[in-house]
């Protein structure tokens, strides 16, 4: 190497010296320190105690674990399988198409996505109200019967938190996939309309396989923020009622400040750092394979 090259990768390197250095210090040693502590009973006091791999077993012993993680797989059909199929017919539908107000309908259905989640929590928390809207529609329509306090309720709390999440997510989806809808090129349809393709051979055709980068995107985004979901959930139902819409990482929330136990804390936390990134991995390999 030429002295010339090997002084401006010095110059590289120093210039990423600081962004690295930060990122180590915020982001490197604490996910060590966590996975340290995910082996060690400990209250964030007193001296911690070895627990081996007791903390990753709470995930198959533990009842209210468990049902944090069915409802993880339920929320993922609410946060990531509906608004794609939501966002991807939407597309579809109106992004080739000259749809008279079709700007102002993206701008209204991405409109969450500019709202911060505390902001969607409250607004949702008054939509579910014994006195909101929903239930006032009901009344209206002579539905009483029908009214109940839906962030209160056993049996709909999770399906209540299960739509906001829809409403959340569809805006996003249905934007990434209408800009690679523009992005697949006019001849194709042209070509498979002169095969005799209707609409719906049209879409399995070209468009779904046109957005296969973005779909790759869209499931990676929906699916970690189904894994995740916390503020929503905190700020309308704190899990509850009982524990009918607990989620891991409010069991997460609960462990490390309610009634500290810093070392299950950090194993749910661990736990759904490899889970995100396995599916992180999945959905790149099988998006690559395809191409």
């Amino acid at each position: 190497m030429s002295p010339h090259r090997r002084r401006r990768r010095w110059l590289g390197l120093a210039y990423l010296a600081p962004a690295l250095l930060v990122y180590a210090v915020v982001v490197l040693l604490p996910a060590v320190q966590g996975v340290r502590l995910s082996f060690y009973h400990w209250d964030g006091v007193t001296s911690a105690t070895w627990a081996g791999f007791a903390n990753y077993t709470g995930f198959v012993h533990d009842p209210t674990l468990r049902q944090a993680v069915a409802h993880t797989l339920f929320f993922i059909v609410f946060f990531s399988v509906l608004p794609i199929a939501l966002g991807m017919s939407s597309a579809a539908l109106t992004a080739r198409r000259d749809v008279r107000g079709s700007g102002v309908y993206r701008w209204i259905i991405f409109l969450p996505q500019v709202l911060t989640p505390a902001v969607a929590a409250v607004v949702w928390k008054r939509i579910y109200a014994p006195a909101g809207p929903i239930n006032s529609v009901l009344t209206a329509f002579g539905l009483g019967g029908l009214t109940r306090g839906w962030l209160g309720d056993y049996t709909w709390a999770l399906p209540a938190l299960g739509l906001a999440g829809t409403w959340g997510a569809y805006g996003l989806c249905m934007v990434l996939f209408g800009a690679g809808i523009q992005n697949i090129p006019s001849e194709l349809y042209d070509a498979a309309r002169m095969d005799g393709a209707g609409p719906l051979r049209e879409f399995f055709t070209v468009t779904l396989p046109g957005l296969r980068g973005q779909l790759a995107v869209v499931l990676t985004l929906t699916m970690l923020g189904a894994i995740r979901v916390f503020d929503i959930v905190w700020l309308t139902t704190r899990g509850g009622p009982g524990t009918s819409t607990i989620t891991p990482t409010v069991v997460l929330y609960q462990r490390a400040f309610a009634n500290p136990d810093v070392g299950a804390a950090c194993a749910i936390g661990v736990v759904l750092a490899v889970v995100s990134l396995i599916i992180s991995l999945v959905v790149v390999k099988l998006s690559e394979s395809d191409d």
